[in-house]
């Protein structure tokens, strides 16, 4: 358990409230909420219910299985057996596809390269993982310790009352400026990886 479940239950209420008010009521005109309503295209507590589904321990054991089975790449690859003593036109063709098969399994363009990829991909989804709920859980502590929480706790939402509204707009913007920040961190950290969902050249 990290700070993000610890904070989660506590919180509810208030994104519940939050929500509920920015769905009926709206926001103010020029209210930064907007933006980040754009960006992110999820309610506060939505986004929020997102990141809290987050579970980087579920990557956990994959970098090193990963390069586990890249190790194994390798290993087969210094394994396959040269033609030795065996000469002529059929034992070049078997060399030659020898050769490819080693390139294919170890080198700078194999499968175990990509398993190398794969498992730095998978270490670093589960590091911003765990920075994207700690930091919605610095988020969330300041909002329920803020003016915005005590204008918001009371029992009934009144989607008519611009306190209430404004109030619910504040603790929305924050939140959802957290999220978007982190979901715009993970497009970048994908997309550095996009080789990975290319087909591997036949040639290499």
């Amino acid at each position: 358990m990290d700070r993000l479940d610890q904070l989660f239950d506590t919180a509810s209420p208030l994104l519940r409230r939050v929500d509920a008010l920015l769905s009926a009521g709206g926001a103010p005109p020029g209210h930064g909420v907007w933006v980040q309503l754009r960006r992110v295209r999820l309610l506060p507590g939505d986004a929020a219910r997102a990141v809290a589904a987050l579970r980087p321990a579920d990557l956990g054991d994959a970098g090193p299985e990963l390069r586990a089975d890249a190790g194994a790449c390798a290993v087969l690859a210094a394994s396959l057996p040269p033609p030795g003593e065996w000469s002529g036109t059929a034992a070049e063709a078997y060399d030659h596809a020898r050769q490819r098969t080693a390139d294919r399994l170890s080198g700078e363009f194999s499968l175990g390269a990509r398993l190398q990829a794969s498992a730095d991909l998978a270490e670093a989804l589960a590091g911003w993982m765990r920075t994207t709920r700690d930091g919605l859980a610095s988020v969330l502590a300041e909002i329920v310790g803020s003016a915005e929480a005590i204008v918001l706790a009371a029992d009934k939402v009144d989607i008519t009352s611009p306190r209430e509204i404004m109030a619910a707009a504040d603790a929305g913007e924050k939140i959802l400026e957290a999220v978007a920040d982190a979901y715009d961190e993970a497009v970048d950290l994908v997309r550095t990886s996009s080789e990975l969902a290319e087909p591997l050249a036949a040639g290499r």
